[in-house]
């Protein structure tokens, strides 16, 4: 069986003495009531093979509706308690969280009525600092923001 593998992109930006990231909601009705521990990075899965920094790109676009530019560091890959390995990159950016636009999925629902609807596949961003990033985000990816602070403190 081949391992499951995701890419994505830690955006950051400075303010003050910290810094802040983007995280995103996951859409759809399963995520809709859950808040600390359910907000993800923006990433997607890939297969053997691809290259995961185009693939980080591209789903971060998909999520956010915002391309990404600039350097991307490489962070350590993060194992997931699904043991999903997940490779990411840190940019430093801004995005405007009241103008993201998402790509849509559809799926059954209610479950077993035979309807189909459409859904977000992110709901909501959100800038917040490292703090309140480490409650919010799912547990698995949270060893990515204490690498992208010791990013930020060594480059100054």
């Amino acid at each position: 069986m081949a391992k499951k593998l995701s890419a994505g992109i830690v955006l950051y930006r400075r303010r003050g003495q910290g810094i802040e990231v983007l995280l995103v909601h996951p859409g759809g009705p399963f995520w809709a009531k859950k808040d600390e521990g359910a907000w993800s990075i923006p990433k997607g899965e890939y297969l053997e093979g691809e290259d995961p920094l185009t693939v980080a790109k591209l789903e971060f676009y998909e999520e956010t509706g915002t391309e990404v530019s600039g350097p991307c560091f490489a962070l350590t890959p993060a194992k997931q308690p699904s043991g999903k390995i997940i490779t990411a990159w840190a940019v430093e950016g801004d995005l405007d969280p009241t103008a993201f636009r998402s790509n849509t999925f559809s799926m059954e629902w209610p479950p077993k009525s035979g309807q189909v609807q459409s859904f977000p596949e992110v709901d909501r961003v959100l800038w917040c600092d490292l703090a309140l990033a480490r409650k919010k985000l799912l547990i698995g990816q949270r060893v990515l923001l204490d690498e992208l602070d010791q990013l930020v403190k060594s480059s100054g």
